[in-house]
Order: structure tokens, then C-alpha cells, then sequence
């Protein structure tokens, strides 16, 4: 018995032929099959092309209409959305749980203020470092309490951005331990103390104080990605260099991608092998360089993929009166209020201390002149 055979095509059909999806060099055995369903007429049937008229193009894929790239544009905008709420979740949690809060002397030392978003505040930021024991480093703290390796006001808010560094040598009255160096204030009696020197030498109100563990800037340095440094030549041996345990930095001059442990070497760095005729103004000044990188780092495109890990490590490199929501006020007026130019605290003169040890003086008028344009600033 025969089988049935599908019905011949009309005259001028096309054949359809049904392939498998895979292609058919991976699969030999694969017949084509035709399709023995007639297709509905076309009135183009058959006909030639007419006389002048192009060939007819063939059809291509879908473009993109203007309401599918609209809806990419919303999905786009909702993941930097998700990605910020993300960063300030981390932020907020992070500082919650390794809250470190400064003591009742810090807090009477400072001027009840508000978040510096629209009148403006001053905040005094001191960089704590202490070195690691056994160090032959001549100089370097290794224990009891350590002194301020960096002390720098600003004032931020209302419209306001501005920033003076002072010399960590230079020598001021300490309240109740004489004349000794500035940083020296914050080994005697910590952070209130450290508050209530720089409030009584400059004059002004100091309204919040934030302390920067050095120990931890590494991994907060590395978290963003390391940052951009530009500057001379510097040679430098931390802590004694590798000799002595400790780490000799090289960055050669122009612009160089730095880690944190780089960062915090350079930081660090007092005598300069490449240049010897540096001093404290120039350390100063190269903190601030390493303070506008970070800043920088976190405001380019590339830092904006590292913003989580970057809120997550903050709060623990920090100590601070503010609480979380403070600190992300203060973040959020330091990034909108644009990169000013650090002003550092010129010497006059210099003064030799009862230990031998070498120091800077600021006279009276050269303070209140200074002082005078960071507040107006």
C-alpha cells in the first residue's frame, strides 16, 4: 500500500525549506524537509523587477524605536539611582555600627552647630599616626599617646569653602603645659585639648573635629582604587626604611597611580632624598595634594563604581562628635562645594625649644590677617 503524496505545487510557488537550528556542518545526517503548505498569492508573483525601479532591499532587523531607547534610559537611571541609595545605606550602617564618638571634654571644647549644609562651620581635621614598635626612625613616636601628624580647619557650607593648614612645628601656648609645638597638644591631653589650642592660638570657633586614624588610610586609599598623585620627585624612608623595618617610598616626578601604602608613605614623608631643601610648609602642602586626589578619585567615573566599598571603609578611618547623618551632610558639602585652594599658616620666625629642638612662630598680625581671609573665604 502506497502512502499518500502531498499535493503538487502550483506553478510560480516558491519552495519553503525548514532547516534544524543547528547549523547543518554540525549535523550531517540533517534532511531538508519541504513544506508542502501552499502559500497565500502575492500579487508581485513572478514579476520582474519594473524598468528604473531599484532592486528591492531586504529586510533587515528592528531599529531601535524612540520609546525603546527611552525605556533604557529609564533602566540606566534607576541603577546609579540603586547604586547611590546603595553607597549611603553602607555609609550610614558602617558608621552605626563602629560608631566612635569623642568624649565629654571634645564636646564642651566645640560650638554647638548645626549640619554644615547652609550656614557655614568650621571643622578641625587632625591626622593621628602612630609608628610601628621597633622602628629606628629618629623622631618617631612609637609610645604612650601620639601627636597629630596633620592639622588642617575648614569651613564649608552656605557658600562657603575654604582651608587653612597649620605646621605641626609650630609653637603655641598649650593650656596648662606651656609653649610647645602645636601638635604636641593632642599627645598632652588628646582630642579636647588639641580643640581648645587651635581655638585659643587662631581665635575662632571650632564647631566639629574629626581625628583620622593613618593607621587605617591605607585600605580606605585602596578601596576607591588608589588615586592619582601629581608632584616632583620624592625619596623618602618611612619608619627607618626597609633597612629598619620600615618602607622606603619612589615616585618619580608628573602624575603617578598610587595605593594607599604609597599614600600613606607620602603623607608621611618629612625629608625628601630628592629634594633636601624641603620642610614642614612643603609636607603640609603634599598632604593636601594626597587629600584633593582622594577627592578627585571618588568624583571621576572610575571612583563611582568603587562608591560602596569606599562608604563601607570610611567611618572606620574616622572619630568624630557627628553621627552618621552629620558626616553624610558634611561629605555631601565638601563634594558640592568645589576644591579650594589650601592656604597654609606662613612662620614669621623660628625658635629654638628648651629641648633643643627647632620650631616656627607666627607673629600676631600674620595670624589675624590669615585667619581674617579663611573666614571670608
Amino acid at each position: 500500500m502506497s502512502s499518500a503524496l502531498p499535493p503538487e505545487r502550483p506553478p510560480g510557488r516558491p519552495t519553503y525549506r525548514v532547516r534544524r537550528s543547528r547549523p547543518a556542518w554540525l549535523d550531517p545526517g540533517a534532511q531538508t524537509v519541504v513544506d508542502p503548505r501552499p502559500r497565500e498569492p502575492s500579487p508581485h508573483d513572478g514579476e520582474p523587477p519594473r524598468p528604473g525601479e531599484p532592486p528591492r532591499p531586504r529586510r533587515r532587523g528592528r531599529r531601535p524605536t524612540p520609546r525603546g531607547v527611552l525605556r533604557l534610559m529609564r533602566w540606566v537611571a534607576l541603577a546609579l539611582v540603586a547604586w547611590v541609595a546603595l553607597s549611603g545605606l553602607l555609609f550610614l550602617f558602617s558608621a552605626q555600627v563602629r560608631q566612635d564618638r569623642v568624649d565629654g571634654a571634645t564636646k564642651d571644647a566645640l560650638t554647638s552647630a548645626g549640619v554644615p549644609i547652609v550656614s557655614p562651620a568650621t571643622v578641625l581635621l587632625l591626622g593621628s599616626d602612630q609608628r610601628v614598635k621597633g622602628t629606628r626612625e629618629p623622631g618617631a613616636q612609637t609610645s604612650g599617646p601620639s601627636r597629630s601628624d596633620s592639622i588642617q580647619l575648614l569651613r564649608v557650607g552656605g557658600g562657603h569653602s575654604a582651608k587653612l593648614a597649620i605646621p605641626r612645628d609650630t609653637v603655641v601656648p598649650i593650656p596648662g603645659h606651656g609653649v610647645n609645638k602645636i601638635n604636641a597638644a593632642y599627645a598632652f591631653g588628646g582630642t579636647a585639648l588639641a580643640v581648645r589650642t587651635v581655638r585659643d592660638y587662631l581665635g575662632i570657633d571650632i564647631d566639629h573635629v574629626i581625628v583620622v586614624d593613618f593607621a587605617r588610610f591605607p585600605q580606605l586609599i585602596d578601596a576607591m582604587g588608589g588615586i592619582d598623585y601629581s608632584g616632583g620627585c620624592v625619596v623618602s624612608r618611612i619608619n627607618g626604611g626597609y633597612r629598619n623595618g620600615g618602607y622606603t617610598l619612589r615616585l618619580r616626578s608628573g602624575t603617578t597611580h598610587i595605593d594607599g601604602k604609597q599614600a600613606l608613605a607620602l603623607s608621611r614623608t618629612r625629608e625628601n632624598l630628592c629634594n633636601p631643601r624641603e620642610n614642614d610648609l612643603t609636607r603640609a602642602r603634599r598632604q593636601q595634594k594626597v587629600l584633593s586626589a582622594m577627592r578627585a578619585q571618588v568624583l571621576s567615573v572610575r571612583g563611582f563604581f568603587h562608591w560602596p566599598m569606599v562608604a563601607w571603609r570610611a567611618p572606620a578611618t574616622i572619630t568624630s562628635d557627628m553621627g552618621a547623618a552629620g558626616l553624610s551632610g558634611l561629605i555631601a558639602t565638601i563634594a558640592t562645594s568645589g576644591n579650594a585652594p589650601v592656604r597654609v599658616l606662613k612662620p614669621t620666625g623660628t625658635v629654638t625649644l628648651p629641648d633643643g629642638g627647632a620650631g616656627l612662630t607666627v607673629s600676631a598680625p600674620a595670624r589675624q590677617r590669615q585667619v581674617q581671609r579663611f573666614l571670608e573665604s
